[in-house]
């Protein structure tokens, strides 16, 4: 006979109260997000307080789930309501958060990422079931668009204005070439839609850029946004396995955020450094994360851990790949595998970040 063990009420109403919280996060994340993507809280931020009768003709949607948006994001704290005018207000502080595109503390790419992963739930379940993964050719637009969204205020951020000053050679490299050509050679691993380099090239206009992703669609969205901001002459984009090798040596490679997401790490880890310079830098951005699991504990490592489930721990599985995790390249990782590689430096740079850590890597 099993002995029922001891309940602590205090302690089961608390937990109660948590996965409340929690599960009314996850519904006004969902209601925040349909309010970035029909553009509700740009047209509060720009044309002030309104009704619900005001918001539907001024953002073309309709009364009545405009009214019953509005009172959610007024119970969850995202909106103020004036009782005497029934109005409701998105305070300026909160601006930034909800309706500033690519500022530094936007969040709604982040929110359309999220609800881009539930499209996968069912494949992720069966993985559990039967192992394997979810390949990436299973994610729905949504995911791509709020990852490039969410990447993307990096780049307009900190790239130029906190990663590259950092660096000061890699700065001064970008800034007036090198000595063969006067040309200062970038390659960007993992370049996504390409925000990243197209940034670099708008500031950094004498160097030359190239893009690579295994990913094929991503190439297609790079090169039209390169040609968009009017970069295209000096940036250009490629699908490849990196693993096969890079077809060039390079004076800066770059990878941000995507090491611990690859099927074969370590072999891309060793073709960068065979594709680099013997006088060029990596830099590495990764998650900002201990090899202790209990140093993870929080907000931050519970949403790190979960992203790795929907998707960057099962997407390397699908390829029967490492499934390194989110979480998979705390520092001691990072040098354990530059080192395998061939690396001879990894100095972690002295920037304060929660969510990441820059390393500059040299052969």
């Amino acid at each position: 006979m099993t002995q029922q063990a001891t309940i602590d009420q205090t302690k089961a109403e608390a937990f109660v109260g948590k996965v409340l919280a929690d599960t009314t996060g996850m519904t006004v994340t969902l209601m925040a997000h349909l309010g970035d993507r029909l553009g509700i809280f740009k047209e509060l931020a720009a044309n002030g307080p309104a009704t619900s009768d005001q918001l539907a003709g001024r953002a073309g949607i309709n009364e009545r789930y405009a009214r019953e948006w509005l009172s959610a994001m007024a119970c969850a704290g995202y909106l103020e309501y004036d009782t005497s005018s029934s109005r409701f207000t998105l305070p300026a502080e909160h601006t930034p958060v909800l309706a500033q595109e690519y500022g530094p503390f936007f969040f709604g790419g982040t929110h359309q990422m999220l609800v881009g992963m539930l499209g996968v739930l069912d494949k992720v379940e069966r993985a559990f079931r039967d192992g394997g993964g979810v390949p990436q050719s299973a994610y729905h637009d949504h995911f791509w668009c709020g990852l490039e969204r969410f990447t993307g205020a990096w780049f307009e951020n900190l790239l130029v204005d906190a990663w590259i000053p950092a660096v000061p050679d890699v700065q001064a490299k970008l800034q007036n070439g090198v000595a063969v050509a006067n040309v200062c050679s970038v390659a960007d691993v993992g370049c996504g839609w390409g925000r990243a380099l197209i940034k670099l090239a708008q500031t950094y206009p004498n160097s030359r850029y190239v893009g690579y992703d295994i990913f094929e669609p991503t190439i297609a969205e790079a090169a039209a946004n390169s040609e968009k901001a009017g970069v295209s002459d000096r940036v250009s984009f490629k699908h490849l396995d990196v693993v096969e090798g890079l077809p060039e040596q390079y004076d800066v490679i770059t990878t941000f955020d995507v090491i611990h997401d690859m099927v074969n790490p370590r072999g891309a880890l060793r073709a960068i450094r065979q594709a680099l310079k013997p006088d060029g830098t990596y830099l590495l951005l990764e998650i900002n994360c201990s090899d202790k699991l209990e140093e993870n504990f929080g907000p931050i490592g519970a949403l790190f851990y979960s992203v790795s489930v929907l998707y960057c721990m099962s997407t390397s599985l699908a390829e029967n790949g490492e499934g390194l995790g989110t979480c998979g390249l705390p520092p001691s990782k990072v040098r354990e595998l530059c080192e395998e590689a061939g690396f001879g430096s990894v100095r972690q740079l002295p920037l304060e970040n929660p969510f990441n850590i820059l390393y500059e890597i040299k052969p």
